[in-house]
């Protein structure tokens, strides 16, 4: 057995639950081979170890032979997966309709095409209560197989239903199809480019959109993964536009289909999770904190009534989007000081890789955890978190994360008076941003700024600032250069130096107008 294979086998094993590891000695003693005992004796050395030693195996377990362990390996995978199969059939529809297929394949097998028919209609008829219509044609084919075989007095009838069942299925599963590949090669750029940093790059990304998006679409006509994945593609084309109206309006859109269909919030439940993740992050980048707040506490209720039923999976993806938006509240709310003291939990998760989550999202967990840090006069917390982002090996995830996270990382270094570190990483920042494609007006200006430091006389700072925010802020509003702002408050830190106090005073107050504002505006709606 390959050697990451191997690491897949380890990965099962330490992510079964003791309900599921019980259930899996039930169903291995249902043989007594000696076969079947030495996956046994390999399961349990994998589960009661912390680390996997292979010649302490051998060495422990003579009976088990060198030669053999890539078999047993395998064997051992493979019952696993078979019992968890079987575990999970009846709380998972989709494994039960698959079961059904291979049941009437094997009552084909036998002969037996009455028998075959009944439990393939069965299985068909429940994929299309669920529109799940890529199982349904899965069906719908063997049916068509069988009725070759089976000769009935209803031929022509049965031949001319299957035909328009047939067309019926194509059409939504081919729209399905491109609209599925339109959602995911969006988010892809999304995770290769970030947010559009020019006119050139807003090009692009609506001429890819417009093109690939299906022609003579009727949305009303959509079944539920088809609205599900037009929406998502709307808010991933949005998103990278940094049209956060429209991203909201998506986002919500993508929410409220589970109003529509709340039968699929237990078969689609971490899809369901990521569209409330949207909708707390378009209302985040407007900064509208009642909103925010009001769906923050439906995501927390939704956890708590469901959290019982989630899979491993879910479990995943709810502590994901649960924990990057109590950061988004620390930065909206500017409680940076009391957002550091509770994230112990979160960094335990990431240091352990409690829920396996990708390099992506963990870069974006290090970046907000330095923020945080940042905020709270913590400098050297904060750097060594950018640190885990700049040290990253996979070179093309988040580059846009990746080269703020080096501008930080250099303010960071400011505030700790390295004005000698500072003269030496401005080059080497300059040239990885150069190299990336990635230097923008605002990024020129600070390092302009951080480049005078070393030499500048303490009684100039203050005018120096002053200057430096007098410059950015005429960025604060431009299309491609707002971005800037949405990783870090620059202003804000500029405004905490002028005025001799914390960027935490500065955001709190602005955050207390700001919503002061937005009631108002509401207020007058009303009159």
């Amino acid at each position: 057995m390959p050697k990451q294979q191997t690491e897949f086998l380890i990965d099962l094993i330490r992510r079964l639950t003791k309900a599921e590891k019980r259930s899996f000695r039930l169903f291995a003693n249902r043989q007594n081979s000696n076969e079947d005992k030495l996956f046994m004796i390999l399961f349990d050395y994998i589960e009661g170890t912390p680390e996997y030693n292979e010649e302490e195996l051998l060495k422990k377990f003579p009976q088990i032979k060198k030669i053999q362990l890539s078999n047993i390996k395998a064997n051992l995978y493979r019952q696993l997966l078979t019992n968890l199969r079987l575990l999970y059939r009846n709380t998972q529809e989709d494994i039960n309709t698959r079961e059904l297929i291979d049941f009437a394949k094997i009552l084909h097998a036998k002969g037996l095409y009455r028998a075959s028919l009944d439990v393939l209609y069965k299985a068909k008829y429940q994929a299309l209560d669920r529109e799940d219509y890529s199982l349904a044609y899965i069906a719908l084919e063997f049916e068509r197989q069988l009725e070759n075989q089976y000769i009935t007095g209803s031929m022509a009838e049965k031949a001319e239903e299957i035909e328009i069942e047939s067309k019926h299925l194509g059409k939504h599963l081919l729209l399905s199809n491109d609209l599925a590949n339109l959602s995911l090669r969006l988010y892809g750029l999304y995770l290769r480019l970030g947010y559009v940093k020019d006119s050139r790059d807003a090009m692009f990304i609506k001429e890819f959109f417009n093109s690939h998006l299906p022609q003579n679409l009727v949305e009303k006509e959509l079944t539920f993964y088809g609205k599900m994945y037009l929406y998502q593609s709307y808010v991933w084309y949005y998103n990278m536009l940094q049209d956060f109206a429209n991203n909201y309006r998506f986002s919500q859109k993508w929410a409220e289909l589970y109003d529509v269909y709340p039968e699929k919030m237990k078969t689609e439940t971490s899809t369901y999770i990521k569209a409330m993740h949207n909708v707390l992050s378009a209302t985040f980048m407007v900064q509208r904190l009642e909103k925010f707040e009001a769906n923050f506490e439906k995501l927390l209720t939704f956890g708590h009534n469901y959290q019982a039923v989630f899979t491993q999976n879910d479990e995943s993806v709810y502590a994901l989007v649960k924990y990057t938006h109590q950061l988004n509240h620390v930065f909206i709310t500017g409680q940076y000081t009391l957002g550091s003291k509770n994230l112990k939990e979160l960094e335990h998760h990431l240091e352990e890789n409690t829920y396996g989550w990708d390099v992506n999202r963990t870069i974006v967990f290090y970046y907000k955890i330095a923020c945080v840090y940042f905020g709270a006069d913590d400098y050297s917390r904060c750097i060594d978190y950018l640190n885990k982002i700049i040290n990253t090996p996979v070179a093309d995830i988040r580059t846009d994360m990746q080269c703020f996270a080096r501008i930080l990382n250099l303010i960071a270094h400011f505030e700790l008076g390295n004005q000698l570190l500072i003269s030496y990483q401005v080059k080497s920042v300059y040239r990885f941003l150069s190299k990336m494609e990635e230097l923008h007006a605002v990024q020129r200006e600070i390092f302009a700024f951080l480049r005078k430091t070393p030499g500048m006389v303490p009684a100039k700072l203050k005018n120096e600032l002053k200057a430096l925010r007098t410059k950015l802020q005429r960025y604060q509003n431009d299309p491609y250069e707002k971005r800037a702002f949405l990783y870090l408050d620059i202003i804000a830190w500029l405004d905490s130096k002028i005025e001799g106090t914390t960027i935490e005073n500065i955001i709190q107050a602005k955050s207390r107008l700001l919503q002061q504002n937005q009631v108002n505006r509401v207020g007058d709606k009303d009159k």
